[in-house]
């Protein structure tokens, strides 16, 4: 880690506390972040995009009394941090008073102190050339794959990396860096009426040493779009839906928002006063951990500490189908009655928001074959569209594509077709839960199969 930046960005942040105190904040908190990002795009084999930037803010959050306001700024200069100090102190003396504001106790601060495992320089040590030609020849190979593959959305490659400190005025600092980097294909297949489908696939990482072979996620991507050329619509029914682990995992982080605290004390979630509740099958176990590290590297959602500076930890939000737990930071908690959970997210500015850390459903033991294979006529879900979940009543409707299936085997992709039913049912109604969880993300979910659902089409 560049000791130097470390200790410029925590003098910084130790400054502008001290700031906020002379100048009347009875409590104050600092984020310091920095960031870097590369981003190419090739498309037919040219290079189309070529990005590369840096970025770097300082955000305050002030107390007086119970009274709060918050400020951010690109500029470090001395002058515009006064300008900072004073806009929050300002804005602060004229809110009104919230009881449930204020920073966490004293004792509730902490962090993990072991490696996680979050950052590798050779995110930032690949040459640009070299990543160009990894984007290059995800497209060539997904290109390659079949002749009904003429036209490309391109090829990416993109890298991150951001340092991140918090510290506040009852003692609490902390710091950490994190790297990613990834890169997809998205090809274009044309069948003999000249209808267009397109899909892609990914892989990604926090090292380079992770990713995966870029032919073979090329031609991933290939077979992933041929698979919707020919598409048809199915008459209205009731089915059974199965969801291929990308959109499971849609389906579950639903689970997430109903349990945000923020829902609960707005009574706006039909998780509202159900802990302790079957909220769901017996074999539906659905945890957040922001610990995780995988085959030594950290989860997408794994961190040292929270948007507060409490220690992430992990929390069985489902299990067994019973509602165990609600998701809250300090404010939500304080409303509540309870102890945050340590899912407190905050940007440079506002007051803090509730986050997953990696998010997920418990594997089950069946193949996505066996879980398809004794269904007579069902649909296999690869894709939704549109915002179609009420989170207050449980009402779910999404537009959707994906393959019918006919005798325990994908038949046909089908396409314009609506699914709808209620969560509530619908978490009740999962019968068969997949082998097949893999993290290509902060959340994730293996293949499921929800029983009863309707199925609108023409």
């Amino acid at each position: 880690m560049p000791t130097q930046t470390s200790t410029n960005l925590r003098q910084l942040a130790s400054d502008v506390l001290s700031h906020a105190l002379k100048a009347g904040a009875t409590d104050a908190e600092a984020v310091v972040y920095e960031g870097d990002e590369f981003s190419a795009l090739v498309r037919l084999g040219q290079v189309e995009t070529l990005k590369e930037s840096g970025s770097r803010a300082v955000g305050l959050r002030v107390f007086i009394g119970q009274r709060t306001a918050s400020t951010s700024s690109s500029d470090f200069s001395s002058e515009s941090i006064a300008r900072l100090v004073e806009g929050a102190i300002t804005l602060a003396k004229i809110t009104s008073e919230d009881p449930f504001a204020g920073l966490p106790e004293p004792e509730e601060f902490g962090k993990i102190e072991e490696d996680q495992h979050l950052y590798f320089d050779d995110v930032n040590e690949m040459p640009p050339a070299e990543r160009i030609e990894i984007a290059r020849r995800t497209e060539a190979a997904a290109m390659a794959y079949d002749s009904r593959i003429q036209n490309s959305g391109g090829g990416d490659f993109d890298t991150s990396t951001s340092h991140k400190i918090l510290m506040n005025s009852r003692g609490f600092t902390g710091e950490y860096r994190r790297s990613y980097c990834g890169f997809s294909a998205a090809p274009i297949a044309h069948d003999e009426k000249g209808n267009m489908q397109r899909n892609y696939w990914f892989s990604n990482s926090r090292t380079v040493k992770k990713l995966e072979n870029p032919e073979e996620i090329g031609q991933e991507a290939a077979r992933r779009t041929l698979k919707r050329l020919g598409a048809r619509q199915v008459k209205t029914q009731k089915a059974p839906v199965v969801f291929s682990p990308e959109i499971a995992r849609s389906i579950i982080g639903n689970i997430f928002d109903a349990a945000n605290g923020d829902a609960i004390y707005r009574n706006a979630s039909f998780f509202s006063g159900m802990l302790g509740e079957q909220v769901a099958g017996e074999n539906i176990t659905v945890i957040d951990d922001g610990t995780i590290i995988h085959d030594g590297i950290g989860g997408f959602g794994t961190r040292p500490f929270d948007g507060e500076g409490l220690p992430t930890r992990r929390t069985v939000l489902v299990e067994r189908g019973v509602l165990k737990n609600y998701v809250s930071n300090t404010y939500t908690a304080r409303k509540l009655n309870m102890k945050s959970t340590g899912n407190a997210s905050r940007g440079l500015a506002g007051n803090p928001g509730i986050g997953a850390g990696n998010f997920f459903l418990e594997a089950g033991t069946l193949t996505p074959q066996q879980i398809i294979g004794d269904i007579p006529n069902g649909l296999y879900v690869t894709e939704t569209m549109g915002f179609g979940v009420n989170l207050v009543t449980g009402d779910y409707s999404q537009g959707a594509s994906g393959l019918w299936i006919e005798n325990g085997e994908l038949a046909y992709p089908v396409e314009e077709i609506t699914i709808a039913g209620n969560l509530k049912d619908m978490y009740k109604n999962i019968v068969a839960i997949g082998s097949d969880l893999v993290f290509r993300g902060a959340s994730a979910a293996p293949t499921i199969r929800i029983e009863g659902m309707t199925i609108a089409g023409a």
